[in-house]
């Protein structure tokens, strides 16, 4: 069994023992129920899943029949709004269980017989697309569990709440050149390519992201109610959404922060970092800090270039896959570490946790790098560039290794903070925010 096929049956196993955890922990009801109008049912992920995989690996990669060759139509995406999902005629929960039980089963065969010669198997890219498709459906069924009301179904263990001290609370990022992207990462997104230089100017960047305590001072110093810290897009959302604090935060009117995650209350932990936040309200904390979003290149720069060899690495740590000692990531907790949680995990310039707890919001729209080819198909990326996107970087305690690199984009809507979203600032090395 060569190296490719272990690492891509291995793949394909994690996810989807996670989507069977995500799955299988909910009866019948919550299944099939639309828990927010965000959110597609969790039976229409759990088919959606097992559709690409056999539009993708049965049928394009292994040259088979169709399973059911019937139902493509009913789980595109792009055919359906989530809103409207709930009223298709569905596979029940038996029926879609069966159905990618019996996908995966011709998975392996294909996985068995392949060379992984050709453009679309090469390297196993096309399995471990398919891995990285199912985790990051898994990334959204537990955004909707999030949404999901009613006793808890899912636990883990509790994040890491004693982080190290951090030197500083920010770190200078010298101007210069670096290598953004990547022409080399063999399960690489077309929109993460081709690897291309990129001058950056001088910036400082902040050490660890936001807090839940610094984002606390924003609000008690009237943060959401200075128009002049909002952007005109953003203060219209304010206002028509009744903004107040970040998704999912209560206040008991006796100075104490309440927080509900997966069906349990807890009070704010002051040094996690703040998540389920917009890009609208990161941008106006940002202000009032007298700073600024970092742009999407800052954050790569800031994550990936190693001065001393002046190259760019697989992650802020070096070329390594994340392990337990890097990263918040995989669902391992139900939520982020406090700051200072990972130093191994930490750039060669000593920016920390850039990699899981919370994504990241930056200030840079969704476009294609100079050179970008769409691959397998246009529709991952290509139909998404020049559209209401901020890009998002680094992943979340949600998010599995697979699909998260360090030249992994991530993008959504800026009035979007049901996702695992949060930020940390930079400004201008003159000190002045932009």
């Amino acid at each position: 069994m060569s190296d490719i096929h272990e690492r891509t049956r291995a793949a394909l196993e994690v996810a989807r023992e996670r989507t069977c955890v995500l799955t299988d922990s909910v009866d019948d009801t919550d299944l099939t129920a639309q828990h927010s109008p965000l959110m597609s049912p969790l039976v229409w992920d759990l088919v959606h899943i097992g559709n690409q995989e056999e539009q993708w690996l049965v049928r394009k990669v292994g040259g088979r029949d169709a399973v059911r060759g019937d139902i493509d139509e009913l789980y595109d995406a792009f055919r359906h709004a989530r809103a409207d999902r709930p009223a298709l005629p569905l596979l029940d929960p038996a029926q879609a269980r069966a159905y990618v039980r019996t996908v995966r089963e011709k998975t392996w065969e294909v996985l068995d017989s392949t060379d992984f010669s050709g453009p679309l198997a090469r390297e196993g890219f096309a399995f471990g697309m398919i891995a990285q498709h199912e985790q990051q459906h898994a990334e959204t069924m537990l955004a909707t569990h999030q949404l999901r009301e009613g006793e808890p179904v899912l636990s883990a263990p509790t994040a890491p709440r004693v982080g190290g001290g951090l030197a500083t609370d920010e770190v200078c990022i010298p101007a210069g050149e670096f290598t953004m992207g990547t022409s080399r990462e063999p399960w690489a997104l077309d929109n993460e390519k081709p690897a291309h230089p990129v001058d950056v100017p001088a910036f400082a960047i902040d050490t660890a992201p936001v807090t839940n305590q610094q984002y606390l001072e924003f609000i008690a110093d009237g943060g959401y109610e200075r128009p002049e810290l909002w952007s005109d897009r953003g203060w219209k959302h304010r206002l028509e959404a009744g903004l107040a604090a970040p998704l999912f935060w209560e206040d008991d009117g006796c100075g104490t922060w309440w927080r509900r995650r997966f069906g349990l209350l807890d009070p704010i932990h002051l040094r996690e970092p703040v998540v389920h936040v917009c890009y609208f309200e990161a941008e106006a904390y940002a202000k009032w800090a007298e700073k600024r979003l970092p742009t999407e290149a800052e954050w790569e720069k800031a994550a990936r270039w190693d001065p001393v060899s002046n190259r760019s690495r697989r992650f802020p740590w070096g070329d390594a896959d994340p392990d337990e000692a890097a990263a918040n990531l995989g669902q391992r907790f139900l939520g982020p570490a406090v700051v200072g949680s990972y130093p191994a995990g930490a750039s060669a310039l000593g920016v920390h946790q850039l990699i899981g707890d919370v994504w990241e919001w930056t200030s840079s729209p969704f476009e294609p790098y100079p050179g970008f080819v769409a691959f397998p198909y246009r529709e991952y990326s290509e139909v998404f560039f020049g559209g209401d996107y901020r890009v998002l970087r680094g992943g979340s305690f949600g998010t599995d290794q697979v699909a998260c690199r360090g030249t992994f984009r991530n993008w959504d809507h800026p009035v979007r903070r049901q996702i695992f979203s949060g930020f940390r600032c930079a400004r201008d090395v003159s000190g002045k925010g932009s």
